[in-house]
């Protein structure tokens, strides 16, 4: 049987979908249809759309799943209604556009391999564009509101008092494990730019008193010593493994004797291939951060126990969250 091409020219036109989809969350398709099946020139005028435009980007929409077409009327699909309409318990759109953000900088890629270097800056979107920068941080406490409902219910803290959550970003997990744990205080750890957005959305949600945020440099900046918790959600993928072992060494003097880590990411098998989203996001993250990766399970088992953790675990997060929980306690008696 001679090789079939398929597969090649299906992935050459792969973004063609993804332009689709940013494009009709982007204008406020799925919000707009999410009042009831409407019309090409009814959903054209509530959006101020071309008319033309409006009827090749439905269609497209059509082709792809995203919407169903009866008619000459487009409707939601179950799924498009559950994930992609603002404001809905499962929504996924806010978290969409950091993907929106980084699809120019992946038709670098070739860039990025010949001079090893990131093809965008990482500051862009960690302070030196303020629009970016709020567009990234709004990006990610929508996929943790998302990814969180997975997250709760295997994290044990009950009797801990203190928690730092190292890189937090927005404050999004660290509010949603304080709700779940009414004894238990979380410190957000991040740059300053990040963490005035953090505040931002804390106070939003009524959790000021028992969140808080500080602005720092988490390489550099000293973690407060005697905490019962030390979190590393999603943000070590950006780190090198020497700066991962000094953070692994540094949480663990912050920890109080038979406190706990915990480590939220993306992990990959000892070859670096698989699965297949978490070796193409270690080249998302080199093609916007100086040393962006996704490390294997095994070599953070490794960094964990050099730094004198003990009792490692690792939990994979259902289905679609392509990630895993670690966790290894600091053992009791330990300075």
């Amino acid at each position: 049987m001679p090789p079939d091409p398929t597969a090649i020219t299906q992935m050459a036109s792969a973004f063609f979908d993804s332009a689709v989809l940013f494009s009709a969350s982007d204008l406020g398709v799925f919000s707009e249809l999410a009042n009831g099946p409407a019309d090409c020139r009814r959903v054209a005028g509530s959006l101020g759309l071309d008319l033309r435009g409006a009827r090749l980007l439905l269609d497209a929409c059509v082709a792809v799943g995203l919407l169903r077409k009866e008619g000459e009327t487009y409707a939601n699909t179950p799924e498009t209604s559950a994930f992609l309409v603002p404001g809905s318990p499962g929504d996924l759109s806010r978290a969409l556009r950091y993907n929106r953000d980084v699809y120019s900088a992946w038709g670098r890629l070739a860039e990025l391999v010949r001079r090893g270097k990131p093809v965008e800056l990482p500051a862009l979107h960690l302070g030196d564009d303020a629009e970016r920068t709020r567009t990234f941080v709004m990006s990610m406490h929508g996929r943790a509101l998302g990814m969180g409902r997975a997250i709760l219910p295997l994290l044990d803290l009950s009797g801990k008092s203190r928690l730092l959550d190292v890189g937090g970003g927005p404050g999004t997990y660290a509010v949603l494990i304080a709700r779940k744990f009414p004894d238990l205080s979380c410190l957000v750890l991040d740059l300053p730019p990040v963490v005035a957005i953090a505040a931002e959305l804390i106070a939003q949600q009524g959790m000021s008193a028992r969140v808080e945020t500080l602005a720092g440099d988490y390489r550099v900046t000293e973690f407060p010593r005697g905490v019962d918790a030390v979190n590393f959600f999603g943000m070590l993928h950006q780190e090198s493994p020497d700066s991962i072992r000094d953070l692994m060494r540094r949480a663990y003097q912050a920890l109080a004797p038979g406190g706990v880590v915990h480590v939220l990411d993306m992990m990959t098998d000892e070859t670096h291939t698989a699965p297949k989203f978490s070796a193409l996001f270690a080249v998302n993250m080199a093609l916007t951060t100086e040393n962006g990766w996704v490390f294997s399970a095994a070599e953070l088992r490794t960094w964990m126990e050099e730094a004198g953790f003990e009792g490692f675990e690792l939990t994979p997060l259902p289905p679609p969250a392509p990630h895993w929980l670690a966790r290894a306690r600091k053992p009791d008696g330990a300075r």
